[in-house]
């Protein structure tokens, strides 16, 4: 009779170790409670976290809006240190003191109405630069946008659609950067 040695049945017995990675589950529950509304929802975030995200486990994260117009949670960690964009369902109608609003005359109170600059098949300039650098590059608009809204752009010769933020009809700029 074989007898395996103790360290190898302890090693069969108890699962692998795996590296710490944050609960992205969770990063959804504490957007939705963060928001006030379900992922999905209007003012809720868009879709999940994605669950491939090897984000380092952290012990406690940080919420806030990235812009006044409310368009996306920063999820942030500090130790270890990472951040992420969760983006948020925009409601058809803005709250009043969002940006940018019309106001349409009617016999009942203002009803408030999303100004969409970009409408889905436009075609728009991404721009983006700093003093002594700029780059532009020309696409269309895969999705409509307000003015500070975060929308995709098919780019030619790129395979996916990147991301850029709405600055006027027909132009924008790439997140994280000011025109």
């Amino acid at each position: 009779m074989r007898r395996f040695p103790l360290f190898l049945l302890g090693l069969v017995a108890t699962p692998a170790l795996a590296a710490p990675f944050q609960d992205t589950g969770a990063i959804d529950r504490a957007v939705a409670a963060f928001t006030g509304h379900g992922v999905g929802n209007e003012g809720g975030a868009r879709t999940p976290v994605d669950a491939r995200l090897k984000l380092a486990a952290c012990p406690m994260v940080s919420m806030a809006w990235r812009t006044d117009t409310h368009d996306a949670v920063v999820v942030t960690c500090t130790g270890p240190e990472w951040r992420l964009f969760v983006p948020v369902k925009l409601p058809a109608v803005l709250p009043r003191g969002a940006s940018p609003l019309v106001i349409t005359p009617s016999a009942q109170p203002a009803a408030i109405k999303a100004v969409y600059v970009i409408k889905r098949g436009d075609p728009v300039t991404i721009s983006a630069g700093s003093p002594g650098f700029s780059i532009t590059r020309e696409g269309v608009a895969v999705g409509d946008a307000v003015v500070g809204g975060r929308f995709m752009v098919k780019v030619d010769d790129q395979r996916n659609p990147v991301q850029a933020v709405a600055t006027a009809a027909g132009s924008a700029t790439l997140p994280g950067w000011t025109e």
